[in-house]
């Protein structure tokens, strides 16, 4: 603005030192006045170039601006997805050799180790005042300081990691869960998430050309960014939302907002399920809403989880619950949290559809063995006659023992599966009917 100023001052002034001595006042004699005149139309064209190039020189001031460097890359890193779109980065830690599972996850706060794991590696821990909550509980946490992370291509110093317990999480997905990884990292960096070919770039903070295509969100950042999302159902709402790339779902809504402002439709079924976080296990209810919408992108028919958010993560009516990686999975991402934005474009994963299947049958690996653990009430799962201590060993064709695997077999909405299970040493088939929710 100065600059812009000091060129329309500058041009001023020189009008004013052309046109002294040629311009006149009203009380002059006539003669003199025309003399004068005359003496503009004489003057040389020279001045007027001078006025000209005096103009474009202060307007093309006016343009310059000082800029960061380039942001510069690093290097990539693979990751692959477990159900949901959990993303698993490989990475050791300090000189430790032993290759470690991470998450990645726009919804931590910091940068997490795994309590068994942490044991294992036998890393000093010192407790603090501080607490992390989730969506299953709050708890005073320990930390262990000053460790190097290193990714392939990439080595990250000088990292306080706080410890929780994700045996939960490694039991549910049947991978070790070793931490996860979140604002620690993702603010010294700009991270370009690829998912179609499964890496993601790291680069330097700086200056950095967004690919054409997409779309740029304007999160407010705290640790966790939040971002505006609109939900349609019976009614319209617009909300802050957390951008979390560790929830293995598409949305996760907070209950007083939909009671609140009556979003889903009166007749609209919720079905009773379970979701894995911090302190465990949370009860909570799957429904489905007409339309989601992020930034212009909209999305039909979105699977969308309900829970009473007694810890208070969202702190509502400031958030209404946060958007998972199912849908951020289905553009390529870039977080730019330096510059406080996210970047967004549609990938071929865009129009992959929704998970619409309900079993009701919860089942995590122990101790080795994939285990039924819960069954909700009047579910299909309960239909089919499961039972708490059900060891599943196969469904369908597919004796792999791979959670992963079976859980996808049981995505096959309104398909029957058969499952094969050892109850009290005995095997026995149980056929199941999937339901859809849609």
């Amino acid at each position: 603005m100065n600059i812009i100023i000091k060129g329309f001052a500058l041009c001023a002034a020189g009008r004013n030192f052309i046109m002294s001595g040629i311009l006149t006042d009203d009380c002059k004699p006539k003669s003199t006045r025309v003399r004068r005149n005359q003496s503009l139309s004489r003057v040389s064209p020279a001045w007027y170039i001078i006025v000209l190039c005096c103009f474009l020189y202060t307007n093309a001031n006016a343009q310059e601006e000082f800029v960061p460097p380039a942001a510069k890359h690093v290097t990539f890193v693979p990751f692959y997805m477990l159900t949901g779109g959990i993303m698993i980065v490989r990475a050791t830690l300090d000189d430790h050799k032993d290759s470690l599972n991470f998450v990645l996850d726009t919804g931590s706060g910091g940068i997490s180790l795994d309590s068994a794991t942490a044991a294992y590696l036998r890393v000093e821990q010192k407790m603090s005042d501080k607490t992390v909550r989730g969506i299953a509980g709050v708890k005073t946490v320990e930390f262990t300081y000053d460790h190097t992370l290193h990714m392939e291509g990439l080595s990250v110093d000088h990292l306080d990691f706080h410890i929780n317990d994700y045996d939960i999480l490694t039991s549910a997905y049947g991978v070790r869960i070793d931490g996860i990884i979140g604002y620690s990292f993702l603010r010294r960096y700009i991270v370009s998430i690829d998912y179609e070919k499964m890496v993601f770039e790291v680069l330097t903070p700086g200056t950095y050309k967004y690919p054409r295509g997409g779309y740029m969100l304007k999160p407010q950042f705290s640790t966790l960014p939040m971002q505006m999302i609109g939900v349609r159902d019976n009614k319209e709402i617009l909300g802050k939302f957390y951008f979390d790339t560790g929830a293995g779902l598409c949305m996760l809504l907070n209950e007083d907002l939909v009671q609140d402002s009556a979003l889903l439709r009166p007749k609209r079924k919720l079905y009773p399920t379970e979701a894995e976080g911090l302190g465990g296990k949370k009860s909570m209810n799957l429904t489905v809403v007409k339309e989601v919408k992020v930034g212009p992108y909209k999305f039909r028919n979105v699977p969308v989880y309900v829970f009473d958010d007694e810890f208070n993560i969202t702190q509502y009516p400031v958030l209404g619950g946060l958007l998972g990686n199912d849908i951020l999975r289905r553009f390529n991402v870039t977080l730019n949290y330096p510059d406080q934005q996210i970047y967004i474009k549609p990938n071929k994963r865009y129009n992959d559809s929704f998970d619409y299947s309900y079993s009701g049958l919860g089942m995590y690996l122990i101790d080795g063995a994939i285990t039924v653990t819960d069954i909700m009430k009047k579910s299909p799962a309960e239909d089919a006659g499961f039972v708490q201590g059900d060891i599943v060993l196969g469904v369908d064709n597919d004796l792999s023992g791979n959670i992963q695997s079976y859980k996808t077999h049981l995505q096959n909405a309104g398909e029957k599966v058969k499952v094969l299970v050892s109850r009290k040493g005995e095997l026995m088939v149980i056929t199941m009917k999937i339901r859809s929710i849609l």
